[in-house]
């Protein structure tokens, strides 16, 4: 009896050692490398009722999947004041890791754009899950009155 409850204890314990050494479960990591490049606008001074062009290129280094982006605009002295914060759905998913973002935008007082105010472009990458590989460029811009 006593070899029987040996032989089952020393089955069951090299079985654990097994099973207790597979890596399955453990995720994956994934090098994202991500890159948020600003083309445009550029950091010299603006006017009010001047209309500037965005162009981003969000990259994966690694040709991996490009999930989320953004786009905002906010106020130097007050981040609260965002202005500009696109695209409406953040989740663009271009599987050939590079999503390229156009759009123009007018810096008009109806777009809360006042004379003599500096202003931050940020551009913002990520993968899946919020914050997993984010990578944030910004440039920062003066407009003047008309």
């Amino acid at each position: 009896m006593n070899k029987l409850l040996f032989s089952t204890l020393l089955l069951f314990s090299f079985t654990f050692l097994i099973t207790s050494c597979d890596n399955d479960d453990e995720p994956e990591i994934i090098n994202f490398d991500y890159n948020a490049q600003i083309n445009s606008p550029s950091t010299a001074d603006k006017r009010v009722g001047e209309s500037i062009h965005i162009h981003v290129d969000f990259e994966s280094q690694t040709e991996k999947t490009v999930h989320h982006v953004n786009v905002k605009i906010y106020n130097k002295a007050d981040p609260t004041q965002v202005i500009y914060d696109a695209p409406g759905d953040a989740h663009v998913h271009e599987e050939d890791g590079l999503f390229d973002y156009h759009d123009d935008f007018p810096l008009t007082a109806e777009k809360g754009v006042a004379a003599h105010t500096d202003w931050i472009l940020e551009a913002k990458v990520w993968a899946h899950e919020a914050g997993l590989a984010e990578t944030v460029e910004s440039i920062e811009f003066h407009v003047h009155p008309e």
